[in-house]
Parts: structure tokens; sequence; C-alpha cells
């Protein structure tokens, strides 16, 4: 076998692999030889077949499987001997032409054909002694734990019916129909419906107007759509519902103790607190983890410079590039809209997508000199949790990873990443730094925005956050009405009237 590099251009390769004809014949006599003792031909007794007529029958055939395997594994071998690594798949260039195809597979001519790649760069790495990060940490207070136990709470409490005026907090029962132009829309009525006053699940303006309503008073209420609604057919529009309240009720008092915890399906009090204590640095400790993160990300980003494979970066970017359209397609907005044009946002967004590519190579290699791995029972779990996000389409996903190939790897990589960022957290130098939930959620905000290309963008700051979770809306409607007591049909107009 005949290797030669054609092409050495930065990242770029190309080789010529050229294998004799000779040397096909003979791997075709090889397998000659052994099929003879195999197949069964009428008119020959076993292993007396002459290998030229297995040659007739068979020979094409046999060949073309044995130029499968040449380019199926020879492209490994020959990167794996001169100690490259590929970007991504290798891809193989063979003659199209059928003459030549045909004389190749009768062994009448060399076996040629082309490997076009591009090369991991070789990343030196460096000490990371130099690495320091500040790790925020919040103070869960009692206070705290309270208020979001009464939160919770609601979802238990009782209401009890009053005779006087609602207010904000009560609970109003009402029949409606809501009307534009003087005409109902469909899923704009409902009939007992339930409405906390303040609890903002209908459109603004709404239940403002219910404050000071009685049981028995019929009352027509006036709102406009917002401009940017999902309904187009309501979108800016002025609309008027005629309300009969049915019931006023006050929502009686919660107090935090045993009955309490015990409507939540909770042993305890005490055992509630700790759960929610629990769940509250749960959601402080993820962002934590990700300032932190993204604090090992910036300093690996000014420590690391080198060329990074465009193919890599063609696809991060085109990832990128899909979320931002869809987001902005979703919110209908555009470019202008976020203060900024389309050939800036994709430059900026390539720049991202080279970082992104970078630090995944980088996080890679240090994750393989250190010994990282990602242990079957670790992708089991990331399987089980993608099958949660799923209910109903479970053999869907199973068969999706089992028949997909790569599939696998969108599971494997966050884990190894978030495994290499433990192992650096454990050498390089780390100060805690006490702050509150305020310090910590506002900074969050600040540095997920270091990257946006468009100050205001808010799917540009979806980008750039996920930026630190990897280095490697309300749907359409017609109402403004609550999902409580109402028809099927008006379910989906309901939810994003909320």
């Amino acid at each position: 076998m005949q290797v030669t590099e054609t092409l050495a251009e930065g990242l770029k390769r190309e080789i010529k692999v050229v294998i004799p004809k000779q040397d096909m014949a003979a791997q075709l006599n090889v397998r000659l030889a052994d099929a003879k003792d195999k197949v069964r031909i009428n008119g020959f007794r076993p292993g007396k077949v002459p290998v030229g007529h297995l040659k007739k029958m068979y020979g094409k055939s046999i060949m073309a499987e044995l130029v499968n395997e040449i380019v199926r594994d020879r492209p490994g071998q020959i990167l794996s001997e001169r100690g490259e690594k590929s970007a991504t798949q290798p891809s193989v260039v063979m003659t199209e032409d059928e003459a030549e195809a045909d004389k190749i597979l009768n062994a009448e001519a060399d076996f040629e054909f082309t490997l076009s790649y591009e090369v991991i760069p070789p990343i030196e790495l460096k000490p990371t002694d130099s690495l320091t990060v500040t790790r925020e940490v919040v103070e869960v207070s009692e206070d705290e734990v309270n208020e979001q136990i009464l939160k919770i709470a609601e979802s238990a409490r009782t209401y009890e019916a009053k005779d006087g005026a609602a207010a904000d907090g009560d609970r109003v029962t009402m029949n409606y129909l809501g009307k534009v132009d003087g005409e109902a829309f469909d899923g704009g009525a409902a009939e007992d419906a339930e409405l906390v006053i303040g609890s903002g699940r209908f459109i603004p303006g709404f239940e403002d107007q219910l404050v000071g309503v009685k049981a028995g008073e019929e009352k027509q209420i006036t709102v406009n759509f917002p401009g940017d609604y999902p309904a187009a057919n309501l979108a800016g529009k002025e609309a008027t519902f005629d309300i009969t309240v049915k019931e006023v009720a006050a929502a009686a008092a919660t107090e935090i103790n045993d009955e309490l915890a015990s409507k939540l399906g909770i042993e305890s009090v005490d055992r509630l607190k700790e759960i929610v204590r629990g769940q509250i640095e749960s959601q402080y400790g993820n962002v934590t983890r990700q300032k932190v993160k993204r604090q090992i990300l910036d300093q690996l980003d000014e420590i690391y410079k080198f060329e990074t494979p465009a193919s890599l970066v063609d696809a991060e970017f085109e990832n990128i590039w899909r979320q931002i359209n869809t987001d902005l397609q979703q919110s209908g907005k555009t470019f202008e809209d976020e203060e900024t044009t389309e050939e800036e946002a994709r430059a900026e967004y390539r720049k991202l997508a080279e970082r992104r590519v970078r630090l995944g190579l980088v996080l890679s290699e240090i994750g393989e000199k250190a010994g990282v791995d990602v242990t079957e029972e670790e992708m089991q779990r990331a399987l089980y949790a993608q099958l949660q996000q799923f209910p109903g389409q479970q053999k869907e996903i199973l068969d999706f990873f089992r028949n997909t190939p790569g599939a696998s790897a969108s599971l494997r990589a966050p884990i190894f990443e978030e495994k290499v960022i433990d192992k650096l957290l454990s050498e390089i130098n780390v100060t805690d730094k006490t702050v509150t939930k305020e310090e910590l959620m506002a900074e969050d905000a600040e540095d997920n925005g270091a990257e946006k290309p468009a100050k205001k963008a808010s799917s540009k700051k979806k980008a750039a956050k996920a930026d630190a979770d990897t280095a490697e809306g309300s749907e359409g409607g017609e109402a403004a009405a609550p999902k409580k007591k109402a028809a099927p049909k008006k379910k989906a107009a309901e939810d994003s009237a909320e």
C-alpha cells in the first residue's frame, strides 16, 4: 500500500492511497481459498470447487466486500500511523467511472482512493496553578425557606366565600364572554372559571378591573391584547368581556405547621423545611456552578490560542445560528429589533462557535491526559433523564440512541465536560465568597451577557449563556381565559393568555 500526502495546508490534509492490483488479487485469492471449503455448489463435492469457478461466480462480490472493508478500516489505521486525529470523519473519494471500477473488482487495476480531513491540532497543556476562581455562596435563611413554603402552599390553599367586595388575593368565580368588535371569538368564553386576583394569569388589565366586584354582580371589562399576542387575530385588538360574578372568596390563613406539611404530602413540617431548603440551595448551587465554570472557561480561553478545525466550527455555528433564528421567529423579532444586523450577528456568533470548539478541544485534552472517563452507569442515568423529558415517547427515544451513529456522544459529552471541570476545581485556587441572592443572580445576568452581540437581545442571552454550559414562549391561542374548568378545545388558547 502506498500512502502519499498530497495536501498539508493549515489543518487540512489530503492523502492518496494506492493498493497495487497484485495485492488486491492476493487478498482476493486468500478469501476464495477460504470460501472453497464453505460454499456448496451443485455438481461439486464439498471442498472440491475449482478456485477459477469460484472467482467467476463470486469474485466481484468478494472484491466489493474487500474494497468496503479497506475504505472502512484503512483511514483509521493511516491516521494512527501518522499520529493524527481527524476532527470529523475523513472524506473518502474513489473513482466513479464504471469501467475503471470494473477493472478494480477484477483485480486488473490498482485500487486508489483519496482521504480528505482536518487534523485536530496538537495541544500542549499548560500548568493549572495560574487558574483562580471565586465561588459565590448564598446562605439560605429561615425566612427564605418559610417564604418559599408559603408559595408552595398556594396550591393547597383553601378559600372561604365572603360577602364583601373582591380584593387583591381573593378568588373570583365567574362566567365570562369575550368579544372583539362586538363579535364573540373562539376560546373567549368560560363558565365557573376561577381566578385569583393578582396572579397575573390573565392578560394585563383584566384582573385589576375585578377588584371591588361582588357575588351576583354583572360587569363589562375592556382590555387590550398585547401587540405581540400569539393569536394574530387578537394581537393589538381591544376586547370586551361580559362578566357574571358567581362567588368571591378570601384565602384562608396559611400556617407553616405539620397540618400544612400533611396537605403537601410530607410527613412533618421539619421534613418539609429540609426539602425546601435543599431545593433552594440546589438552585443557588447551579448558578454558582455556572459562574465558576464561566471563570474557568474565560481563563482557558486566554491561555490557549490555536487554529480550530473549520469543519467543527461550521457545525457549531450552524447549531447556534439555527437556535438564534428559531428564537427570533418565535418572538416575532428581527435582527434590527435586536440592534444589530444579520451580518454582524453572524460574525459574532462565528467567534462564539470558534471559542466553544477551542475550549472543547482543550477540555478534551485535559480530560484524556487526566484519565477522566464516563462510566456506563452515568450514561444510563443520562439516558433515563432524557426519557423523563419526553413522557410517552420512551420507545422512540431509545430507538434514536440505539440506531443513530454518534447519538450517544450527545449524552457523554456534557458528563465528560463536567467531570473535567471537577478535576480542574480540585487543582486550582478556589476562594469562597458569601453573597446575597440578589448579588448572585444580578451578577449572573451580567456574566450571561458577556458575549451577546446585541445588548438587548434575549435570544442572544441564551446563546451566550449556553457558552458556559458546553465548550463543546407562549404558543398560539385566542383567549384570555384561565385553565380551570375550560373546555378542552380552548386549552391551547388559554395557556397562551396566562
